[in-house]
């Protein structure tokens, strides 16, 4: 069975509804033209379509069907009664131009005026001179598709109409284009933020909409000192500070960086003491590996362990406890708070409060180089040399001679020196 064949047969020339009268839905009588299957228009009815009537285009029929997508209503002057739909809160969408919605209201000529199934498409708002009673259902309209009652088959046209409300989205749609660019044209000032990707000044958010400003960003911290700089400066000590006089090994291996004899030290500092204990351990081993230090010409090389056996261990101790470990030896430094090497025991002692304040024979600003000759001196007491004094005035002192004490032995005052192979 086709499309639009139907059970029975029906008068030739008219449509029959469902009470066996002419079908409700039709606007005209349609008279069929045997041997051609096209059907023609009874004479006399206007050429003049009703607005939003589905044209027949290239010489094809118009199918009615009853109760189709052209609506019974037409006629009767009735709107059929539509589930109401849920109102979508939502922006308004601004209007089209007056001359298109009087387009729209514009009856043809020679036709009473009936209810328009396409008012919806023209009233934007129930403010465009449509009634309340219309302007209100413009949701239904667009639609128009019919719903059977609950337990019945759903109507024969309701195909035609979901059509029907096909062809009215998708005039809706074009209308919302058309106007869209109207309005865009219109604000061009808003259509090129939106090109660049900015927000308009009167939409961008200012300091009092209630947000929070955003933290500034935390400075970088500064540089850390360098190892230069912390050898630099001194530190805060008591002169006659005794500390726990207990040591602990600074943790870690320095391998030694020559070749020549290899000559393995550990570092001890004594707890409680408070000082860098890194930074102690670091001194000494770039000191006696200097070229300039006892390591010159290939001679020895020197190499930190922090465990095993040792052939002496560098220790930086308080003034009080430096005092007991020299004395082991028959030495005194409580005179002048100086530094010894202990020889009958393992220890180099380093005195503390020297290694925090220097010497005035230095000065304040050269407690780099008084650390150095500090340890090339007590060092080299280790590895078998006696103090020597300066000869030659202006000359630069021996490392091995005591330059904590004086630079000035028997009138004869030389420089401070803190190497062992100073060079020129």
């Amino acid at each position: 069975m086709g499309r639009h064949s139907r059970k029975g047969s029906a008068p030739k020339g008219e449509r029959t509804g469902t009470d066996g009268g002419p079908a409700s839905g039709d606007r005209e009588a349609v008279t069929a033209v045997p041997g051609n299957g096209r059907r023609r228009r009874s004479a006399g009815a206007d050429t003049v379509p009703w607005p939003g009537t589905p044209q027949a285009r290239g010489g094809h029929p118009e199918h009615h069907e009853p109760g189709g997508g052209w609506g019974d209503w037409t006629q009767r002057g009735q709107r059929p009664q539509m589930p109401q739909t849920p109102t979508i809160a939502g922006p308004r969408i601004p209007g089209p131009r007056r001359e298109y919605v009087d387009a729209f209201d514009q009856a043809p000529s020679g036709r009473t005026p009936g209810p328009d199934p396409y008012a919806s498409l023209a009233d934007w708002d129930a403010g465009h001179g449509r009634p309340p009673e219309i302007a209100a259902d413009t949701e239904a309209d667009a639609l128009l598709v019919e719903e059977a009652p609950e337990g019945e088959p759903p109507a024969k046209g309701s195909k035609g109409r979901t059509f029907t409300g096909i062809a009215a989205a998708a005039v809706t749609t074009v209308l919302a284009v058309v106007v869209t660019g109207q309005v865009t044209a219109e604000r061009p000032d808003a259509n090129s933020a939106q090109s660049s990707g900015e927000r308009p000044a009167e939409e961008r958010p200012g300091r009092s909409d209630g947000r929070p400003t955003p933290p500034q960003a935390a400075k970088p911290p500064a540089n850390a000192p360098s190892y230069r700089q912390l050898m630099a400066q001194q530190f805060p000590i008591d002169a006659n500070l005794t500390a726990t006089g207990e040591f602990e090994a600074v943790r870690g291996f320095d391998k030694a960086p020559g070749k020549g004899r290899k000559i393995q030290y550990r570092v001890d500092v004594e707890k409680g003491l408070g000082m860098d204990a890194g930074l102690f351990a670091r001194a000494i081993q770039e000191t006696l590996n200097d070229e300039r230090s006892w390591a010159h010409g290939g001679a020895m090389t020197f190499e930190r362990i922090s465990s095993g056996e040792p052939e002496f261990v560098i220790t930086l101790a308080s003034p009080g406890t430096t005092a007991v470990w020299c004395a082991k030896s028959g030495l005194d430094t409580t005179v002048d708070n100086v530094s010894c090497d202990s020889a009958s025991t393992e220890r180099v002692m380093i005195n503390a409060f020297r290694w925090a304040q220097g010497a005035a024979t230095y000065g304040d600003d050269a407690m780099l180089a008084y650390r150095q000759m500090l340890i090339n001196h007590e060092v080299g007491h280790r590895l078998g040399y006696n103090h020597v004094n300066c000869s030659t005035p202006g000359a630069l002192a021996p490392v091995m001679q005591q330059q904590t004490k004086t630079l000035d032995v028997g009138g004869i005052k030389c420089r401070a020196n803190p190497w062992v192979h100073p060079g020129d």
